[in-house]
């Protein structure tokens, strides 16, 4: 009992817990856009609301291309709203962070080579004066 009550109690757990519920509210909330919204628009442009009455028989065989032609659209809208909504969204707040990660926040001081900060104009550690980025960009050492 004390190693099930460990295994509950890990982090990675109580993540994958809260990760199902919300990815169950978000599918929830996807496909109600998609079916309360997207597709009456897409069926008011076409003129045609519901495509799972279109069927074909081949000796007595009923062959309903209109539910794969609903299930299709509704992949497509699900898809596009997706990408829409959360992957691009989420792709540009990551470009931003690594940009931002990207530029130094330190640099080494020409004296004494001790890291300080950019907007630094005196080195903490030997007290020489040190050239401001601004003016000397060249002064960075990447």
């Amino acid at each position: 009992m004390k190693g099930f009550k460990q295994f509950l109690m890990r982090g990675n757990v109580i993540d994958l817990a809260v990760a199902v519920v919300i990815g169950a509210a978000f599918t929830s909330l996807i496909s109600s856009l998609v079916r309360d919204l997207l597709t009456p628009l897409i069926a008011a442009i076409v003129k045609q609301p519901d495509f799972s009455n279109l069927f074909f028989t081949v000796n007595g065989s009923r062959f309903t291309y209109g539910n794969f032609i609903n299930a299709l659209i509704s992949f497509l809208l699900i898809s596009a709203a997706v990408y829409y909504a959360v992957v691009l969204p989420m792709t540009a707040l990551a470009k931003r962070k690594s940009a931002e990660a990207a530029t130094p926040q330190m640099r080494p001081c020409p004296e004494c080579l001790s890291t300080i900060p950019m907007q630094a104009k005196k080195c903490a550690h030997c007290g020489s004066p040190v050239a401001s980025v601004v003016d000397f960009p060249s002064a960075i050492k990447r």
